[in-house]
């Protein structure tokens, strides 16, 4: 008769080799589990922003007294060592401090790992915001323009907001 251990319940035996055999599979059932878990939470580093790289193809859609549309390709570059989907983006644009207006993206696009990319652009421009800085502007050959917003970056179906800053000074020239 082979070799047999006995359980509480006097009905049921198991086999030894058998019972070693499901200790032994629970415990590297286990240990894979655990590798895994390292591997998605080392693999699962928190995307960094973006950074402005350079304004191309900057136009003027539609000029109006109260209101203007502009468009241009915003160019970044992606500093994370994966790839990733955005989503979202939603920033308010200053310049010399006075708001510009708002620019909204709702759209998907993959944005390679450790390479620049071009974000087509279009915001509606409230005049008056403009007029304010008409002076200074035409004086100067010079502005600062921020953006302050957040985007919404992932991967999968795992995404989170990034905060978007920038302040620069740009070059501006009327005529």
């Amino acid at each position: 008769m082979p070799n047999r251990a006995t359980c509480p319940t006097p009905h049921i035996f198991i086999p030894v080799n058998q019972s070693s055999t499901i200790l032994h599979q629970t415990l590297h059932m286990r240990l894979i589990a655990y590798f895994l878990v390292i591997i998605l939470v080392a693999g699962c580093a928190r995307p960094q922003g973006f950074d402005y790289r350079d304004l191309k193809n900057f136009k003027i859609e539609k000029l109006g007294f109260n209101k203007s549309s502009i468009s241009m390709d915003l160019v970044y570059y992606n500093p994370n060592n994966f790839g990733v989907q955005l989503r979202k983006v939603d920033c308010d644009v200053y310049i010399d401090d006075q708001f510009l207006g708002k620019y909204l993206l709702d759209t998907v696009m993959t944005i390679p790992k450790k390479a620049e990319f071009t974000l087509p652009s279009k915001m509606d421009v409230e005049m008056k915001n403009i007029l304010k800085n008409t002076i200074s502007v035409l004086f100067s050959k010079e502005v600062t323009v921020k953006v302050k917003g957040t985007t919404r970056v992932g991967k999968g179906n795992f995404f989170i907001n990034v905060p978007v800053s920038y302040e620069g000074k740009h070059e501006f020239e009327l005529f």
